[in-house]
């Protein structure tokens, strides 16, 4: 084979994986687009069940209740369109307070709540 199409081909070939690896990350990415589902996405798009998403938005006024074991905190998550129930067990952030934003990452149960 001459120089040429030794360098054609080289090119070619190196082309053709960047392709492949562009094609793999933008399929793998495509779920992981939003950085959180707000509760009106929710409930406009269905329940994403068995997958660790986000959920994202505001916690409402007078939501936060915390159980008796002291570690499980349950409030409700409000985007001012749609509301969802959380239930998260673990010490929480200093910044967690009512009426302030929150991103939570769990999965969705079939009763619409979200377990972070």
């Amino acid at each position: 084979m001459k120089a040429k199409h030794q360098r054609l081909t080289l090119i070619l070939l190196a082309l053709g994986a960047v392709a492949v690896a562009a094609v793999l990350a933008l399929s793998g990415l495509r779920d992981q687009a939003a950085f959180f589902y707000a509760p009106s996405d929710v409930a406009a798009q269905g329940l994403p069940l068995g997958r660790a998403v986000r959920l994202g938005g505001m916690v409402e006024a007078g939501s936060v209740k915390r159980a008796a074991d002291g570690v499980t905190v349950h409030f409700v998550v409000t985007d001012g369109k749609a509301t969802t129930p959380v239930t998260y067990a673990g010490i929480v952030p200093d910044l967690f307070r009512e009426k302030s934003g929150v991103v939570a990452e769990g999965q969705f149960q079939r009763d619409g709540s979200f377990v972070a």
